[in-house]
Formats: structure tokens, C-alpha cells, sequence
């Protein structure tokens, strides 16, 4: 009994100490968002850029993100793996900053004459999806600045319902939620109830948008680079359930803080025999996709996940 009495203290402290160091950090966290809107965008964006990629190598997580590009990568040089490495940091720097300044960094209005920071390709896509009048899915990875699509769906009058998995610690997943809430309109935490509430969204007509580079344990197995994982089911369950046209997006940067929004034509998934899609076929057409975005700009994309399965 007093060993078990032990063991609960113990729980409790450690308990207690995850609590305090998650509402330490997430109060330094948005102390420097509060610091950097007193900055210009370009200044603020640039710093933590620099940041990012100066503390990136000190971390865990660089250990991880330089062993999944050795795998994924395995004919590339030690510099090569490095560098992108290095340009993942510095990309994840900017999109930390770009939080604060997402009203002013998305500029972009398809009747303008100039171009500004934000360069769409798929207009007419855009534009043919608004006036379908029925629910459309839409997916994306974590690449570039993935944060602009929602935006620019909105700009063509199309309301996404986009499924985000919030940060571990709950003080930086509330904040979070908060400033997406401002500039992005509907989203839903991947948690319990998820599914349902998407499927209400496309029930009603309207669309969803959900990111499909994300490790899932109970999901399809699948291939990523040459090696096994596992892809969430939802977006191919939501497309049969609702026989709903499903749509690939991505955002990439582009020299000098500019960004291009690429919204692609409808993607045909895999069928069975009897017509129906085939799940296990169909989450590898969306992982080769993801894995085609990636090797295209190896640096904007998060390797310090761990995407793969053990």
C-alpha cells in the first residue's frame, strides 16, 4: 500500500510539474507574439526565421528530422541532408511568425492587376467550386504555409471547415485556436467528435479541408518515401459516405516572402471491383501526392514528426 502511495505522489508531482512548464512556456510563447506586432512583417517574419534555425539543431526534434531525411534521402550527402534540415527550421521560424501577420502577409485579390505576396494557380477552380453549390473535400500537407488556404478558399466565397490537430500542450493549443479562429473562420480540433462534425458540415452542403500528412495508429497501411505508415481514413470515408469530388491544395514560398497557393482539379480515387473506393489504394494515391509536394521543395516540409511507423 505505501508503495502504491509512493507511486500516486510521484504521478502527481510529475503531474503538476508537465502543468506548470506547459503554462510556463506557452506564456514565453505568447509574450514573443506579442513583442513581434510591434515589428513590420518582414522584420518580424526574418527574425524568426534566423531564430528557428539557429535553436532548431539544438533540439530533439532536429534528431529526429535528420534521421527521417537520411531515410528518405538515402543517395543525398551529409551537406545536403544538413542544409535542408537547416531550411525545415528556418521555415517553421517563419510560419510561428506568420501567425501574427497572416492579415497582412495575404494580400492577394483576384481582381488585381499587379501581383502581390499571395499568387493563387487554380482560379478558375476556385471559381467553378463556388458556384457548384455542393460540398467539395479538400486536402493539404505541412508544407510552406498551409495557414493561407483556408484564407484564400474564402476569398472566393468558399467556407472551409478545416480539421487541425491542436499542440500537445493545451495553454498553446487554446491560444492557437483563438488567432486561427480570427483569420481562418470554422475549425475543428482532430479529437473525439471530429468526424461527426465534418460530416454535419458536408451533411449541410458546405466543405472541410484537412491535412493528410499526419501519423495516425489505427489508420491505412501504407508507404511514405519507401517506408510503412499509416493514414487517417477519414477524408476517403467522408468522400464515399458523401459522395463528395475530393480536391489536392499546397502552398510553397517563394523567393523574397512571397507565396504561390496551388489548387489542383479533382482527384480520382481508387475503385474496387464493385465501384466503391478502395481505402487501401486510395490513402497511398494521397500519401505518393504528399510525397511528390515534398520532394519537389524538401525544405518546407516537417520532418521532425514522426510520420512513420516504429
Amino acid at each position: 500500500m505505501q508503495k502504491l502511495r509512493s507511486k500516486l505522489i510521484l504521478f502527481r508531482i510529475r503531474t503538476k510539474l508537465k502543468d506548470w512548464w506547459d503554462w510556463s512556456w506557452a506564456h514565453f510563447v505568447a509574450g514573443l507574439m506579442a513583442l513581434i506586432r510591434y515589428l513590420p512583417a518582414k522584420a518580424g517574419i526574418g527574425f524568426f526565421a534566423w531564430f528557428a534555425r539557429t535553436v532548431g539543431p539544438l533540439l530533439p526534434r532536429h534528431q529526429i528530422a535528420l534521421d527521417n531525411l537520411r531515410q528518405a534521402y538515402p543517395e543525398k550527402d551529409p551537406e545536403w541532408i544538413r542544409k535542408t534540415a537547416l531550411e525545415m527550421w528556418e521555415n517553421m521560424g517563419r510560419l510561428f511568425a506568420e501567425y501574427v501577420f497572416l492579415d497582412k502577409i495575404f494580400d492577394f485579390d483576384p481582381n488585381a492587376k499587379k501581383p502581390g505576396l499571395v499568387e493563387v494557380d487554380g482560379i478558375d477552380i476556385f471559381v467553378r467550386l463556388r458556384d457548384e453549390k455542393k460540398p467539395h473535400i479538400f486536402f493539404t500537407a505541412h508544407t510552406g504555409n498551409f495557414e493561407l488556404l483556408p484564407i484564400c478558399a474564402a476569398t472566393f466565397d468558399l467556407n472551409v471547415t478545416a480539421l487541425f490537430r491542436p499542440p500537445n500542450n493545451p495553454y498553446i493549443a487554446k491560444r492557437v485556436l483563438k488567432a486561427r479562429r480570427t483569420a481562418m473562420g470554422h475549425l475543428v480540433p482532430s479529437k473525439a467528435g471530429a468526424a461527426w462534425a465534418l460530416a454535419g458540415k458536408l451533411a449541410e452542403g458546405e466543405d472541410v479541408g484537412m491535412l493528410v500528412d499526419q501519423k495516425f495508429r489505427r489508420g491505412i497501411k501504407g508507404t511514405f518515401f519507401g517506408r510503412p505508415v499509416r493514414t487517417n481514413p477519414l477524408l476517403i470515408k467522408l468522400a464515399r459516405q458523401y459522395d463528395c469530388d475530393v480536391y489536392p491544395a499546397r502552398s510553397i514560398r517563394l523567393p523574397g516572402g512571397r507565396y504561390r497557393l496551388e489548387l489542383y482539379e479533382r482527384m480520382d480515387l481508387p475503385k474496387d471491383k464493385d465501384g466503391n473506393i478502395d481505402e487501401v489504394a486510395a490513402a497511398q494515391k494521397l500519401n505518393d501526392t504528399v510525397e511528390t509536394w515534398v520532394r519537389e521543395y524538401p525544405g518546407q516540409w516537417m520532418w521532425f514528426h514522426k510520420r512513420w511507423d516504429d
